[in-house]
């Protein structure tokens, strides 16, 4: 009886092409979500990935917690203090600096004043970018052409000049490094979701969305930006690292200030002439650079295989 009762309620499914079995179709929905978070998951775990997060989650220990990491305090780290370039002892591991401050100590904290720098700029870059960016590809016409043209001139305008306007006038302050690199790296963001946006709102689900009577904000930001996110989120990432060595760079050429910033650039900047007898002073920050930045890219590399595996052999 049962079995009679099924082979009527289903003979649509039984007999009809195409036809689903709402049952079915939710297990298969839920079925095909865990099988490709799975994949997803499954693609992160490669080695070099898992030592890009291993790295990544180093620094950002010493950031956050650099008070109880550092053998020493941030206030001691900044004091002129006796016994300049002293080699590395149970009290200095990693030798001192041309102030006798601790290497060590010092490269703990730089950490957090990168990533104090770093992640906030790019974060106004991304904010700003991605509504400028969404904006000009969804509208097209006149807003497309005035909001790409004020992002030529921002990618024409040279990114150290900019840098350098904004520390003559206001000093080498942490906040007005962050609006200067935040400033410069919106034009990137905007363009490459432009492009992004420009093919996703001819898609199907689009029009069905604008059919179903959804406004045009929600389609752009409930539709269109969750699937086109993907190459922000790589680029993001691969772009931390960037801005930590243009920070390094700047401060290297003097325009950080030893005085009041930890960053690892001053340190290189000031032991780049005792290399022959103090090599420790200027070998564990660029260590410490090289390792960060190498972090982020392995796991930005990561990201792009795993988000968008037809990469992977590129």
């Amino acid at each position: 009886m049962q079995i009679a009762r099924w082979f009527y309620q289903n003979i649509k499914f039984l007999f009809i092409p195409g036809t689903k079995l709402e049952d079915l179709t939710a297990r298969e929905i839920e079925y095909e979500k865990k099988i490709s978070k799975r994949k997803f998951i499954k693609r992160l775990k490669s080695f070099l990935t898992i030592l890009g997060i291993f790295i990544i989650f180093m620094i950002v220990t010493f950031a956050v917690f650099a008070p109880w990491v550092s053998p020493y305090s941030e206030q001691t780290l900044m004091d002129y203090l006796y016994n300049p370039y002293a080699p590395p002892s149970p009290e200095h591991p990693l030798g001192t600096t041309q102030n006798g401050r601790d290497i060590l100590g010092r490269c703990i904290f730089g950490a957090r004043t990168s990533l104090t720098i770093a992640l906030p700029s790019l974060l106004l870059s991304v904010s700003v970018g991605l509504v400028v960016g969404v904006l000009a590809g969804f509208y097209g016409s006149w807003v497309e052409t005035v909001l790409m043209r004020i992002m030529d001139i921002l990618l024409a305008f040279p990114g150290l000049v900019l840098v350098l306007v904004f520390i003559s006038i206001w000093g080498p302050r942490i906040e007005y490094f962050m609006l200067a690199f935040g400033i410069l790296g919106i034009a990137g963001y905007a363009r490459l979701i432009r492009s992004s946006v420009i093919q996703a709102k001819e898609l199907d689900y689009v029009k069905a969305a604008r059919v179903s009577g959804a406004s045009n904000t929600r389609i752009m930001f409930k539709h269109i930006l969750p699937n086109t996110i993907q190459p922000i989120i790589i680029s993001f990432t691969f772009n931390i690292g960037g801005v930590i060595l243009s920070l390094a760079g700047l401060s290297y050429i003097g325009l950080g200030n030893p005085d009041t910033l930890i960053e690892w650039g001053n340190d290189i900047a000031a032991a780049e002439n005792v290399f022959h007898y103090a090599p420790w002073a200027l070998f564990w920050p660029g260590i410490m650079i090289i390792i960060t930045v190498f972090g982020f890219m392995l796991l930005g590399d990561g990201l792009r295989d795993a988000l968008d595996p037809r990469l992977k052999n590129l």
